[in-house]
């Protein structure tokens, strides 16, 4: 049985998450969804730790992997509707650093929409180097693409985080995770974290890995995919570390459970107002919508569709409204936003699928909101 409500119209949702924990495809789960700003679904259970001894809380919180992605580029966001970022800027703008090896006419869209060329470092790092903003940063910005910027989208899996971070540091002489903090997250009341405090370490439910042969490190590989995989290798039991744990990776390090990433988006959902604060113009959250680029991904390998930090509609996710945008997380969490249904989906769990963008989980959860919406039939 799960904890927490669903509004009647949504029973469906409650009976697909208990069947996920009942038949063992869910350890630890929550999932939460928003319509017009009011939380309408809300629901966890399971167990936050492999062996069962844990239960998954109200307050359980977790690793979200690349779901992190979207409050980076919600900051980002924030800061152009305030005039303080261009997109279409080069990032020399703000970086000057960055203009190396060619890159002088990189724009900012191309870091929001990973198609800068930057998908991975070119000099060999450690999971220990993630922890250090300024080398992480540096080699980034000393580094040639590895294909015309602009010219395709190629995952940035971990890269984005640092290389919209450093632009928003440069911007307002504070890291990302301090923005995000301060002018969202706490606004908000949202308990979602770049950079955890260790205050909050008990909290935090264990992600468990995929099974083997199935991770995002797994299987033939093109030398691009090799790079971005393996440079550093992706370590899943590193997240239950504090040093993971209090890092700014911006793209991949965030602590946060379902609740925490339906309400942040609210904001985007509901015209730029949650909570009755204005926090971006209606403009402002529309620029998510703006298709960057679109084609076969060269480091995912499928085909992608997307605009300002977001994937949009027509690319891995099958989305009911051409005005939603969504990204998931490696393992299975997941965030859809619709602009014209004014709802929020959030899934975080622990039992690790070897997908990085979403399954069938999230999915399913996604359709039977839907269903209850009136979006699609039951």
């Amino acid at each position: 049985m799960a904890d927490g409500f669903a509004q009647d119209r949504f029973a469906g949702v409650r009976t697909a998450f208990e069947a996920n924990l009942a038949s063992g495809t869910d350890i630890g789960a929550s999932f939460c969804a928003t319509l017009e700003g009011e939380t309408v679904v809300d629901l966890w259970g399971g167990y936050a730790d492999e062996a069962k001894t844990r239960p998954w809380e109200q307050d359980t919180i977790i690793n979200v992997y690349s779901t992190t992605k979207t409050m980076t580029a919600l900051t980002a966001l924030l800061l152009a509707d305030r005039g303080e970022l261009d997109f279409d800027a080069p990032v020399a703008r703000y970086w000057p650093e960055f203009a190396a090896s060619g890159k002088e006419a990189v724009k900012v869209s191309h870091l929001m929409s990973h198609s800068a060329g930057l998908s991975g470092w070119k000099e060999p790092i450690t999971t220990d180097d993630l922890y250090d903003w300024e080398k992480a940063t540096s080699l980034l910005a000393a580094q040639a693409p590895y294909w015309a910027p602009g010219s395709a989208p190629g995952y940035h899996a971990l890269t984005q985080g640092y290389l919209v971070g450093e632009v928003v540091r440069r911007i307002t002489g504070k890291s990302l995770g301090s923005v995000f903090r301060e002018e969202i997250a706490e606004p908000l009341g949202a308990d979602f974290h770049i950079g955890l405090p260790a205050s909050e370490d008990a909290r935090v439910a264990e992600l468990i890995p995929p099974p083997p042969g199935v991770g995002i490190s797994d299987g033939v590989q093109t030398e691009l995919q090799n790079n971005m995989s393996h440079n550093p290798g992706i370590d899943v039991r590193a997240t239950r570390t504090r040093a993971w744990r209090g890092a700014e990776i911006p793209a991949a390090g965030g602590t946060g459970n379902a609740r925490s990433i339906a309400k942040v988006h609210t904001i985007l959902a509901n015209g730029g107002v949650s909570g009755g604060k204005r926090f971006l113009s209606e403009a402002g959250c529309r620029k998510a919508l703006e298709l960057q680029i679109e084609g076969t991904d060269l480091i995912l390998g499928t085909p992608v569709r997307f605009g300002m930090g977001f994937g949009l509609a027509g690319g891995l996710v099958p989305l009911p409204s051409p005005n939603s945008f969504f990204w998931g997380g490696y393992g299975g969490s997941l965030v859809i936003i619709d602009m014209d249904a004014r709802t929020t989906f959030g899934y975080a769990m622990n039992r690790m699928a070897g997908t990085t963008t979403g399954d069938m989980r999230a999915l399913g959860l996604s359709v039977a909101m839907w269903q209850g919406l009136g979006l699609i039939p039951s």
